[in-house]
């Protein structure tokens, strides 16, 4: 493969992951963030990284060198095979076809580096009993062509003994490059170890693979590549793992096209170092799947570096992350159906969504991340905690760490476009630091208990277009604190029922905005282009009914026990931003509690949120005063 056409990729995803950097004041997304366009315009890998010699299936027959396998031996005329009992061993350099059985042999290469070989597998079916049937020692690199029509089969008996010094755990070993494809057949079984192994590149860019494997299905240390083939993969450990722990700009997975169907114990696809991803369908069952409980990593897509996602279908159950990243993850197509143990997607610094279609139908968390953009696509998602939440630190099913009570100018999360859907069993949107709306529908559906809120944040929150509707609890219910070109309502509506339709209208009566709201809620956040200074509104919910004059772009105030922020819940831990507020006593719904007679609450406390950031005593418009029954 052509390396050097990757180096530039490595400085790419550094920039990606770079991009968090977000100011609490509720600053415009272009003054708080890498812009869209940084994200979008980075370099990436693509299909010249294949050389053509990667795609190329065809041989001379007179020039090619014929093996046949006979049971306990095999035949060949040519100096360049070596057969000894049932080992057959390659030396020379050409175009070897192979056909016929071993039934407790090896085929061996052991030629030179300057050699490039391409193996024919045309009918053969090799099993060791205690060795990999193909063992890769020496050579420049190796082509493994599955010929067309045929169906081949590499085993193993169950064990792997030492027969020098490298440790060979797999049916296929190459200590070289090697490359798979034709438009044949390979199945492979690992009853006790890997199916495929490379110290070097694993690329397949043709053909349909079948692996079983009580370890990692397939396992490369500097690169997986793969494009156009079909790939089953059975394995106790990952189905696909790329790993280098000595150099950061290789152990990288790059997905150019396939058809994978992975069933893996641990994670299903997995680099060290960047992941990225053009097009392909994807079936992963990881750990079980999201109702599996499991303490080895089971994600579905890790990577240890950045992951990007330009297209694919992915269908994902994973005990684990269903989509996981140390570093940033950017999506730009593709369509993700989802249903995680933890969370759908997380990524320890950015995630940005410029295209493509995520469903998250079940998760701990949905998407988390230190800070987040969503320039367009669609996201809809159902999470027994927070539904989309940025703050800081590592992956522990919920971020941790730090002043708890403070903003963290790094997070932040920022719609510019697209449509969100979010049905949160925790805090709707959770900020550890900004929120800043400019664009796109956001529909949030907040928890049903008084311990969360619909929508949360620790910094400064602001909105200039877009619509945004957010339904939840009054307890711990907040408003943005600042407006631009639109405004903002927050009114109470006691006694909204699960499927109550929320409708704004203007003065003329005019349907302006029309949302059901899946759950029941007594508070709601509204805001529309329609929506403007001097204007009179009603909101309805069934028979209710409240009354709405904008005399400024902000209308209504919260409860002043939101803007915390930042999920800092633990995986069923009822933390910050998963339950309960820290102190707060078993099953606490949010009521602040009545003071003795005499005492007071300190000043600022217990009121919403001006506009201007301060607090005041005026609560939202309720049943029992503005609004008509």
């Amino acid at each position: 493969m052509k390396k050097t056409s990757l180096l530039a990729v490595t400085a790419a995803f550094a920039m990606l992951a770079a991009g968090c950097s977000g100011n609490e004041d509720g600053s415009s997304a272009t003054e708080n963030s890498s812009s869209a366009d940084s994200d979008t315009n980075i370099s990436s890998v693509d299909d010249s990284a294949f050389s053509d010699r990667d795609y190329e299936v065809g041989y001379k027959e007179p020039d090619s060198i014929y093996i046949e396998l006979k049971g306990d031996t095999a035949t060949c005329d040519s100096d360049t095979v070596d057969i000894d009992g049932s080992t057959v061993t390659i030396t020379g350099d050409g175009t070897y076809v192979l056909s016929g059985q071993l039934d407790d042999g090896m085929i061996v290469v052991d030629s030179t580096k300057e050699n490039k070989l391409q193996l024919v597998l045309d009918g053969v079916s090799v099993t060791s009993s205690n060795c990999a049937p193909l063992y890769i020692r020496k050579a420049d690199k190796i082509f493994v062509t599955v010929a067309d029509g045929s169906e081949n089969t590499l085993a193993n008996g169950g064990t792997f003994t030492a027969i020098d010094d490298n440790n060979i755990d797999s049916v296929v070993f190459s200590k070289e490059d090697i490359t798979f494809n034709g438009s044949g057949k390979l199945t492979i079984q690992s009853p006790a170890g890997h199916g495929i192994v490379s110290k070097d590149d694993l690329v397949l860019t043709s053909g349909n693979y079948d692996i079983t494997a009580a370890s990692h299905g397939m396992k490369a240390k500097d690169a997986v590549m793969i494009a156009n083939a079909s790939v089953r993969i059975d394995s106790g450990k990952d189905g696909i793992q790329c790993d280098n722990s000595e150099d950061a700009s290789l152990g990288y997975v790059y997905i150019e096209s396939g058809t994978f169907d992975i069933t893996s114990g641990g994670d299903g696809i997995s680099s060290s170092s960047y992941t990225q991803i053009d097009s392909g369908m994807f079936d992963i069952l990881s750990g079980g799947g999201s109702n599996a409980n499991s303490s080895s990593s089971c994600k579905g897509l890790k990577a240890g570096g950045s992951l990007l996602v330009n297209g694919g279908e992915f269908v994902i159950d994973s005990a684990d992350d269903a989509v996981h990243a140390n570093s940033a993850i950017e999506v730009n197509g593709g369509s993700f159906e989802i249903a995680s143990g933890d969370d759908a997607v997380h990524t320890d610094e950015k995630l940005t969504v410029n295209n493509g279609k995520i469903v998250v139908s079940k998760s701990y968390e949905g998407l988390e991340g230190l800070c987040m953009e969503f320039n367009g696509g669609e996201v809809a998602l159902t999470s027994s905690d927070d539904g989309i939440n940025a703050g800081g630190g590592n992956d522990q099913s919920g971020f941790g760490g730090g002043d708890i009570f403070s903003s963290n100018e790094s997070c932040y999360i920022n719609i510019n476009g697209g449509t969100l859907n979010v049905n949160a069993g925790g805090d709707g949107i959770d900020s550890n630091g900004a929120v800043n709306v400019t664009g796109g529908a956001t529909y949030i559906a907040g928890p049903t208990n008084g311990g969360n809120g619909a929508f949360d944040y620790a910094g400064k929150a602001q909105i200039t277009g877009g619509v945004f509707i957010a339904a939840g609890p009054a307890q711990m219910a907040v408003n943005f604190t600042s407006a631009e070109n639109q405004g903002v309502m927050m009114v109470n509506l006691s006694g909204a029922s699960e499927n109550s339709v929320i409708e704004l209208k203007d003065s003329d009566g005019t349907a302006l905005l029309s949302w059901t709201a899946p759950k029941k809620f007594d508070s709601v956040v509204i805001s529309c282009p329609e929506i403007q200074q001097g204007n009179t509104y009603t909101v309805t919910c069934g028979s209710s009914m409240a009354t709405v004059t904008m005399d400024s772009l902000v209308y209504g105030s919260g409860n002043g026990m939101g803007g915390f922020g930042g999920g800092m819940g633990g995986h069923g831990g009822g933390n910050f931003g998963g339950g309960a507020r820290p102190g707060a006593p078993e099953n606490f719904d949010g009521t602040m509690p009545e003071l003795p007679d005499g005492a007071e609450f300190p000043d600022g406390f217990g009121g919403g949120m001006k506009p201007d950031g301060g607090r005041f005593d005026q609560q939202p418009p309720s049943v029992a005063s503005d609004i008509a029954v």
